[in-house]
């Protein structure tokens, strides 16, 4: 493979990620009942997120680039897991937005590389609009690791409060 190949390659596994992480904020968003200020942010990052997999679409398309179904709907499938797993958990809120700050970081890494292999392919179109998907990734994470005492304080709260449901 050359660079201009490992460049499309990693192309696709960020479209995946992306659908990936669009299927999880769905279902997290559709879940949570009682952290209005969590469910706000999500549903901002679901729509930023949407918009990112067109953008990442407007590169496959200005480069003649084949998606691949496969790892989408491999990424979908791995999305649905994840939310049905933690369906079972009393815990749920917490281990969701612990598990969102990770996978922001795992899309911040992703598009770090991303932006150093459209450079060395000459997609400097490619780099600009990476460069502004990380930046929104970024604003998430920290978002993310700012509100995760809150959202565990919320929760342990709501677990000690008889009758008040604290899982989501």
């Amino acid at each position: 493979m050359n660079k201009t190949e490992h460049y499309h390659d990693w192309l696709r596994d960020a479209h995946a990620m992306e659908k990936q992480a669009e299927s999880m904020l769905e279902a997290m968003a559709g879940r949570i009942d009682n952290y209005p200020d969590l469910k706000a942010r999500i549903e901002q990052h679901l729509s930023e997120t949407k918009h990112q997999i067109a953008l990442l679409e407007s590169v496959f398309d200005r480069n003649d680039i084949s998606r691949s179904v496969v790892k989408d709907s491999m990424s979908k499938m791995a999305a649905f897991g994840q939310s049905v797993g933690g369906m079972f958990t009393p815990d749920e809120i917490v281990k969701g937005a612990i598990s969102s700050y990770v996978f922001e970081q795992f899309e911040i890494a992703c598009y770090t590389s991303l932006i150093a292999a459209a450079e060395q392919a000459g997609d400097a179109e490619g780099v600009e609009i990476f460069k502004t998907i990380l930046a929104e990734e970024e604003a998430m994470a920290k978002w993310a690791l700012e509100h995760l005492p809150n959202v565990t304080q919320q929760f342990l709260l709501r677990s000690e409060t008889p009758g008040v449901e604290a899982k989501k």
